[in-house]
């Protein structure tokens, strides 16, 4: 009878036979094989017959599936491959035969056969299972298939650079961060169905210090969702519509003169526009003239503004997250490219699916929605993102931003086929940057102090997709920037021995110049 053999992972040592109608394997509710791994989503991959062969489909999982070393999407499976989801593998055999020699039980001679069994040591009481959450998983084609996180642990010079900087206040909210982070995304759940991937996106970003634009048609919630944040969060909440006729003092605010009662005297008075609170939804940013979009620009990156001859700071934290329908351009002022980088993340929000769709027409037709309470105070977000800073990077990591991006520029002799034949210019220092920050948050956001490449890989489409442009040729083809992210991260690998060998090489040649200079 077929069977999976889980060797590593939560479910280490687990035999599950297969039925012909296949089985789903996830982290959620709705999965037939639920594995409580927090690197795999809640549907992420399925096994089923197909022509009398068993197959398995990644079912557009956020860290992808690989066999046997190799990322796919769809592939017969052959006796004793091995499967990696997030932290867990398994091994398929189709009789019994690849069973892991650690996983089969050994034959017992005769003699201790009839023995009685031992009593067995002592174990730990194993840890609850995760209570269900509201937020159904969304299953999104944007989302890139990367390689799965090996399980590591941070090393001892990671944890020292973290415990010298950080407080034990920051460690505590770090190691509480995960069961936070499933509060969090509960009580958005109470009013979001599905769209799990924007929201996980929207709060590393958001942790991360950075801006966002959401990309999205009409009617799926974009504006419902980031009013349901800064509640979930306690946020200053405030909604500008962009329209063609809007000003920046409509943003920003404007004096006003007006006499003083006390004196009798004309004086000006500074009245506060909506940008001055502490997340600020720009709805439909791309319906408004370069000037008013400008407006922006300044409290995006410098976090304070300008208003005659006064600057007026704004209070901390500062997000801005911005929307665009992406169908609708005739009257519209795409934003320029300088703009655009200043956003952290493009987070596409796509269609629900069908049984999130029921959900959501049950939900809102019947009566009112749920009012969510508050996880996190402005406080503690604050705190977040001091975390965040300080948590240690390898330069391991670094090595491989930093060759990913560069393979975004067509200039460089090195630079990939893809990227000389489709690009017609790339990524800047501020998308390493980016990556970075990304890769930590998402490290935070899950109560970990190490951040490893598949960080990187799982935010490489927001942080790129946005800052790639595509030529004549790409355009003919039907490819998108998102496309071409995609192929870096298949072609691109982590830097091996010789990257630290040249480096070493590299500054005792260095330090031999300066030696003999001396």
């Amino acid at each position: 009878m077929a069977m999976i053999v889980f060797t590593e992972g939560p479910s280490s040592g687990n035999k599950v036979p297969l039925v012909d109608d296949g089985v789903i394997i996830g982290r959620g509710q709705k999965a037939g094989l639920v594995v409580n791994d927090p690197q795999i989503s809640n549907q992420h991959c399925q096994i089923r017959m197909e022509g009398g062969a068993w197959c398995l489909f990644d079912l557009q999982s956020s860290n992808g599936t690989t066999v046997n070393g190799h990322t796919i999407e769809a592939v017969q499976l052959n006796e004793g491959d091995l499967v990696a989801i997030g932290d867990s593998r398994f091994v398929f055999t189709a009789d019994g035969s690849s069973v892991p020699a650690q996983i089969a039980p050994p034959a017992a001679p005769a003699a201790e056969a009839a023995a009685p069994e031992a009593e067995p040591a002592a174990q730990p009481a194993p840890e609850p299972e995760p209570a269900p959450q509201e937020v159904a998983a969304e299953v999104q084609p944007e989302i890139v298939k990367a390689a799965p996180a090996m399980k590591v642990a941070p090393s001892k010079e990671e944890a020292s650079k973290f415990s010298a900087t950080a407080t034990a206040e920051d460690v505590e909210l770090v190691k509480q961060m995960s069961k936070l982070t499933d509060a969090i995304r509960a009580e958005v759940g109470k009013v979001i169905v599905g769209q799990r991937e924007v929201f996980d996106q929207l709060l590393m970003c958001m942790i991360a210090g950075g801006h966002a634009l959401l990309i999205g048609l009409p009617g799926l919630a974009k504006t419902l969702m980031v009013a349901t944040l800064a509640k979930v969060l306690d946020m200053k909440f405030k909604r500008v519509q962009f329209t063609p006729d809007l000003m920046p003092t409509d943003i920003i605010g404007a004096d006003v003169l007006e006499t003083n009662r006390e004196t009798g005297e004309k004086e000006f008075r500074f009245i506060q526009g909506p940008i001055f609170c502490n997340l600020l939804l720009a709805d439909e940013i791309n319906r408004t003239p370069p000037k008013t979009q400008a407006a922006l620009l300044e409290a995006m990156q410098e976090k304070h503004v300008t208003a005659g001859n006064t600057t007026y700071t704004l209070d901390k934290p500062f997000f801005v997250l911005a929307t665009q329908n992406p169908i609708e351009q005739e009257g519209t002022y795409p934003l320029p490219e300088a703009q655009q980088d200043r956003f952290m993340f493009n987070i596409w929000v796509d269609y629900p699916l069908q049984d999130e769709e029921e959900k959501i027409i049950n939900s809102t037709t019947t009566g009112g929605l749920a009012e969510p309470r508050r996880i996190l105070t402005k406080e503690q977000v604050l705190q977040l993102q001091s975390v965040v800073r300080k948590i240690p990077v390898s330069d391991h990591v670094v090595k491989y931003v930093v060759k990913l991006v560069r393979s975004t520029r067509f200039q460089y002799e090195d630079a990939p086929e893809v990227t000389k034949k489709y690009v017609s210019y790339g990524a800047g220092p501020r998308a390493s940057q980016n990556l970075i920050l990304a890769a930590k948050a998402m490290a935070v956001l899950e109560g970990r102090i190490h951040v490893s490449c598949n960080d990187i890989r799982r935010a490489a489409v927001p942080v790129l997709r946005h800052r790639i442009g595509t030529n004549f040729a790409a355009d003919s083809e039907g490819l998108k920037p998102v496309d071409i992210v995609k192929k870096l991260l298949e072609i691109v690998t982590e830097p091996g021995a010789e990257a630290y060998t040249d480096n070493e090489k590299a500054a005792q040649a260095k330090a031999a110049a300066a030696k003999k200079k001396k």
